[in-house]
C-alpha cells in the first residue's frame, strides 16, 4: 500500500499545473486554491487506486472534476457572491498573476511577455470552458495530446480538433482586443 510520503514524492511536485488548471476555469485565485486542497484531499484518499504511471493527468482530472463540481454548485448558489464581483472586477481581468512556487520559468512565462500577459488573460477568458482547459493543458501544462485526452475523458482526436478551434478562437479574440486597445490608444 502507498504511503503518505509515495503520495508528496508523486503528486507535491504538480502543484502548480493543478493550480494553473483550476485559475483558469475557476477565473479566481481564491477559488482554485479551494478546488486544488479538494483535489489534491481526494486525490489522497484515492492514491492506493492509483495503478502507476505518470500521475500528472491523474491529478488533473481529479482538479477537473472537483472544478466543473464546485461550478455547478456555485452556479446553483447564485445568491453567493465573490469579494472580485463586489468589487466591480470582471471574471478573467487583471486577475491574481500566476506565480509557481519554484523560481524556474514555467511555459507560460516562456511563451508570453509581460506586457502581453493581461491582454492573453483577457482573451483566455472570453474562450468557453472546454478550448480554455485544452489551451491551458497544452500550451501552458505541456501536456500531450494523449495525457489531455486521459484527461478530458475524449479521444485524442477530439482533443487536437478542439485545440484547433480553441486556437482559432484565440487568435480572433486576441486580434479583437489588440484592435480595440490600438483605437483607444489614438
Amino acid at each position: 500500500m502507498p504511503s503518505s510520503q509515495d503520495f508528496d514524492t508523486e503528486a507535491l511536485p504538480h502543484l502548480d499545473a493543478a493550480y494553473n488548471l483550476a485559475y483558469w476555469l475557476t477565473r479566481n485565485d481564491a477559488d482554485a486554491q479551494d478546488v486544488v486542497q479538494d483535489a489534491y484531499l481526494r486525490a489522497y484518499k484515492a492514491f492506493a487506486q492509483f495503478h502507476g504511471g505518470d500521475i500528472r493527468p491523474w491529478l488533473l482530472t481529479i482538479v477537473r472534476n472537483v472544478a466543473y463540481r464546485w461550478l455547478s454548485v456555485r452556479k446553483r448558489n447564485t445568491n453567493v457572491v465573490s469579494i472580485e464581483d463586489a468589487l466591480g472586477r470582471r471574471d478573467g481581468e487583471d486577475g491574481p498573476a500566476f506565480e509557481p512556487a519554484s523560481e524556474d520559468p514555467s511555459a507560460e512565462d516562456v511563451l508570453i511577455s509581460d506586457g502581453e500577459r493581461s491582454l492573453v488573460r483577457r482573451a483566455l477568458a472570453k474562450l468557453t470552458p472546454a478550448f480554455r482547459e485544452v489551451i491551458v493543458l497544452r500550451e501552458f501544462e505541456g501536456l500531450s495530446y494523449q495525457d489531455i485526452a486521459s484527461v478530458l475523458g475524449i479521444p485524442a482526436g477530439t482533443v487536437m480538433s478542439r485545440l484547433s478551434r480553441a486556437r482559432a478562437d484565440l487568435k480572433d479574440v486576441l486580434t479583437g482586443l489588440m484592435q480595440k486597445e490600438n483605437q483607444n490608444a489614438l
